[in-house]
């Protein structure tokens, strides 16, 4: 594709994100790619990333074209960002030339916007610090509340590009044998700091289409879920289960990590994503993990009560640690949403844990960076049922291996993760045992 060609397909994209507002975006990207196989890879990955920019630059993006007489639109959305980061008018109106495969040619209204701009960066002093962070209005008070005078720095990290990590499935070989394999196919890595099963790949290269993944070696998987899984300490001969599994990613971590012993059940109020783990599980090995469905007046639970060793609750949260990997996530997101998950997880968090035998644990892990769903989640928790306790993750000997220090809150009891202080998504893990 020419770079024009880029250029209008990446527009194309963005007016199809806007026509599914609720669809996260990378559903909408893997759609629209999906219905243009002629888009090759290299050229998908600069769409993609054209688009990613505009994202990631949203509120920034729609306060300087309200300031010009702009509206918040694909065209102007996307053009804004290439003047605003040094490109002409006068080279983007060629680029707009309506010819074939480029966008069409730039309205005279479009244009006196666009000039508006030209001698402007992307930052501007006047603007709110909401804005100029890229979050929401009410959602800043409550960041600035966990990371006092980090949250800038917090933020900007939280809103970078992500990083490709790989999670080394021990069931097929070590990590010293994955990092070989992928290398033979041009793929480069690097062990990760703080999970000793993660590799991390140098730029955003095809892993998928790798015999090192299609054989079953690495899984895709950012090394701070990898931690959450080691913090469940599950092993051999356990019986474990993983309540919120969703598509199985925490599930085959789980069952790796018991080398394919004992039992895991994966449960899901979701069929399609419970169906979406079979062909993982197929893939790596993996046959110590029964899915099961839950429905609404299901029994299932009731005759499984106090049964478990482990029982994991992955909540689903406001997702707030994988802006990096869905910056749109945080432009949909309101207070509402908030109180609704906090809502939902409490009565997950009492569900499962009817599940956990006496002297089993309740891992309670989100991909959130909001007290609100963490740490405050975890104390009302143990407000209402004085049977858990927390144990101490800074300890040594709570999980084996132990979880690396620098993963660990230096005040509190749980694994608490950054994408500034650690380079992995945003996630928290409280491991809570139940009294004997």
């Amino acid at each position: 594709m020419t770079p024009n060609a880029r250029l209008a397909a990446a527009i194309d994209l963005l007016f199809a994100m806007e026509a599914t507002p609720k669809r996260p975006a990378d559903a909408v990207a893997n759609n629209f790619f999906r219905e243009r196989r002629y888009i090759g890879g290299g050229d998908r990955r600069e769409v993609s990333g054209a688009v990613w920019s505009v994202l990631r630059a949203w509120r920034r993006l729609d306060w300087w074209l309200a300031r010009a007489g702009g509206e918040a639109q694909p065209r102007l959305l996307a053009a804004a960002l290439l003047v605003l980061e040094g490109r002409p008018v006068e080279s983007l109106a060629r680029a707009f030339s309506g010819g074939r495969y480029a966008p069409d040619t730039l309205e005279p209204a479009e244009a006196r916007v666009l000039r508006a701009l030209e001698g402007h960066t992307l930052d501007h002093p006047e603007m709110p610090d909401a804005v100029s962070l890229e979050v929401p209005d009410w959602l800043l008070p409550l960041l600035v509340a966990q990371f006092g005078d980090q949250t800038a720095a917090e933020i900007a990290a939280l809103t970078a590009p992500a990083t490709l990590d790989l999670r080394t499935n021990l069931l097929r070989g070590s990590r010293e044998e994955a990092a070989a394999a992928l290398a033979t196919e041009g793929i480069d890595t690097r062990p990760t700091a703080l999970s000793a099963w993660g590799l991390r790949v140098s730029g955003r290269q095809p892993v998928m289409a790798t015999q090192a993944f299609k054989d079953g070696l690495v899984e895709i998987q950012d090394e701070g879920s990898q931690l959450v899984v080691q913090a469940v300490g599950a092993g051999p001969e356990m019986r474990v289960l993983d309540y919120c599994a969703g598509a199985g990613g925490k599930t085959l971590g789980l069952a790796m990590a018991m080398g394919n012993r004992g039992h895991v059940v994966a449960c899901d109020v979701s069929e399609p994503r419970l169906d979406g783990a079979v062909r993982r599980l197929r893939r790596a090995g993996v046959h110590n993990v029964e899915r099961h469905l839950l429905l609404p007046g299901d029994k299932w639970a009731k005759r499984r009560a106090a049964s478990f060793d482990r029982v994991l609750v992955d909540a689903p949260c406001t997702g707030t640690g994988t802006w990096r990997r869905n910056p749109d996530a945080r432009l949909r997101l309101t207070g509402a949403d908030l109180d609704e998950l906090i809502a939902k997880q409490r009565a997950i968090l009492d569900a499962a844990a009817a599940l956990v035998r006496p002297g089993g644990r309740l891992v309670y892990a989100t991909c959130s960076v909001l007290a609100e769903e963490n740490a405050d989640q975890v104390a009302a928790f143990l407000s209402r049922c004085p049977g858990f306790t927390p144990l101490d993750l800074r300890e040594a000997a709570t999980v084996s291996p132990p979880l690396a220090a620098d993963a660990l809150d230096p005040a509190l009891p749980f694994l608490r993760l950054t994408p500034r202080r650690h380079g992995t998504d945003g996630f928290f893990a409280a491991v809570l045992q139940r009294s004997s």
